[in-house]
C-alpha cells in the first residue's frame, strides 16, 4: 500500500479522506459534467476496493447504499483504501435514463476510448482512474424499470477467491454469471480485478429491505478481505450457488393476473400468472419451466406476446432456498455500525 494514492491528479495520504469530482467532458453549453468519488484511506495497509452504483442511471438503490456505506461508523477502522463512486453514469440519473445522451448503455461500452464517443470517453476514464488501481470492486445494479430483482450476487463464481467473496456479501441467492462483451465486470476481471454484482430491487424506487442488504453485504465482504475488523460473530446466511437461470415469457399479450411473488419457490408446471383481454377472458396460462426460485419479475400488470415476465434461478434444493430467504429478511435490521 502506497503512502500516496493518485485520483484525477489529486493525491490522497494514509488515513485521509477526500471528496474528487472526477471530470469527465464538457458539454455543448460548457458546462463541465464530473463523476463524484469518494476515497478513504485507512493508515494502516490492505487492500484496495471500489463500490460504484448508478452505472445505468435509472438504477437508484445503489445511491442510497453508498451513502450509508460512507456514513457508517465501522469505517472508522479501515485498512488499506475504499474508493467509493455513488453515481457514475451522471447523465443518466439527470435524466432518469438507463442510458446516455447518445443512447448507448454505459455498461457495455467498456473498456471504452480516450477519443471515442460520449459512452467510451465515460467507460475510458472510470476504468483507468478507479477500476484499474483496486484489487477488488463491488458493482450495485436493480432490475429495469417495471422489473424487481431479488437480492443476488452475480460473480465469476469458478474463480475460489471471488467464489468466497461473494459467500462472505450474505445473500440467499449466488447466480454463476457469464461475462458479457463491453461490460464493467468484463473489463475489471481483464485487469484482474475480482468484482461481484450485486443486483436488487427496482429501476427508480428505492427498496428499504434491498438497501439494507447491500450496505450490510458490503461491509460483510470488507470483513472478509480484513479491511475492517472481523467484529461479533452471527450465523450466517448459506448462500446457494445457481449455474443456470432463465425467463418465463408470455404466451400472449393482454392483462396480468401475478400468482407469484418475488422469492418464491416454484415447481415446474405450476402456475405463475393468468393473461386475459380487457373483458376478462383468458387468453394464456404462465407456467414454470423448472422447479427453482423466482429471482426477477415484472410488476407492470402489462405484457406483450413473448415478453419476459419472470426470472427463475434452477436449483436442487430450492425449499431450503426459500428458508435463507426469509432468514434474510429476519437480519436486516437496524445495523448498530450505521
Amino acid at each position: 500500500m502506497p503512502e500516496s494514492f493518485e485520483i484525477g491528479g489529486i493525491h490522497i495520504a494514509r488515513g485521509e479522506t477526500r471528496r474528487i469530482d472526477l471530470p469527465v467532458v464538457r458539454l455543448y453549453t460548457d458546462t463541465e459534467m464530473a463523476i463524484p468519488v469518494y476515497v478513504q484511506r485507512g493508515r494502516k495497509s490492505g487492500p484496495t476496493m471500489f463500490v460504484c452504483a448508478a452505472l445505468h442511471g435509472d438504477e437508484l438503490n445503489g445511491i442510497e447504499i453508498i451513502s450509508r456505506l460512507i456514513r457508517s461508523r465501522a469505517l472508522k477502522s479501515l485498512r488499506g483504501t475504499l474508493i467509493a463512486v455513488p453515481i457514475v453514469n451522471v447523465y443518466g440519473v439527470l435524466q432518469h435514463s438507463r442510458y446516455l445522451p447518445d443512447r448507448r448503455d454505459l455498461n457495455r461500452s467498456f473498456p471504452g476510448s480516450a477519443k471515442g464517443s460520449l459512452a467510451a470517453r465515460m467507460a475510458h476514464v472510470f476504468l483507468e482512474q478507479i477500476v484499474a488501481k483496486c484489487d477488488y470492486g463491488i458493482d450495485l445494479h436493480t432490475g429495469a424499470i417495471h422489473r424487481s430483482n431479488l437480492p443476488q450476487i452475480r460473480a465469476n463464481l469458478d474463480d475460489e477467491k471471488t467464489r468466497e467473496m461473494a459467500r462472505a456479501f450474505g445473500v440467499p441467492v449466488l447466480l454463476n454469471a457469464t461475462l458479457r462483451d463491453g461490460s464493467l465486470r468484463q473489463s475489471a476481471t481483464d485487469l484482474g480485478v475480482r468484482i461481484l454484482l450485486y443486483e436488487a430491487g427496482e429501476a427508480l424506487r428505492f427498496d428499504e429491505l434491498c438497501v439494507r442488504a447491500g450496505a450490510k453485504g458490503i461491509l460483510n465482504v470488507l470483513r472478509h478481505l480484513e479491511m475492517l475488523p472481523q467484529g461479533r460473530r452471527r450465523q450466517g446466511i448459506e448462500p446457494y450457488i445457481a449455474r443456470r437461470s432463465g425467463w418465463v415469457r408470455a404466451g400472449d399479450s393482454g392483462i396480468v393476473n401475478h400468482r407469484k411473488r418475488l422469492g418464491d419457490h416454484v415447481m415446474k408446471g405450476e402456475l405463475l400468472a393468468t393473461i386475459a383481454d380487457p373483458y376478462g377472458h383468458e387468453l394464456d396460462r404462465v407456467q414454470c419451466n423448472a422447479d427453482g426460485i423466482i429471482i426477477g419479475k415484472q410488476n407492470i400488470p402489462l405484457v406483450q406476446e413473448g415478453e419476459a415476465m419472470y426470472h427463475i434461478a434452477y436449483f436442487h434444493e430450492p425449499h431450503e432456498v426459500a428458508e435463507s430467504l426469509e432468514m434474510l429478511q429476519d437480519s436486516l435490521l437496524p445495523d448498530e455500525n450505521f
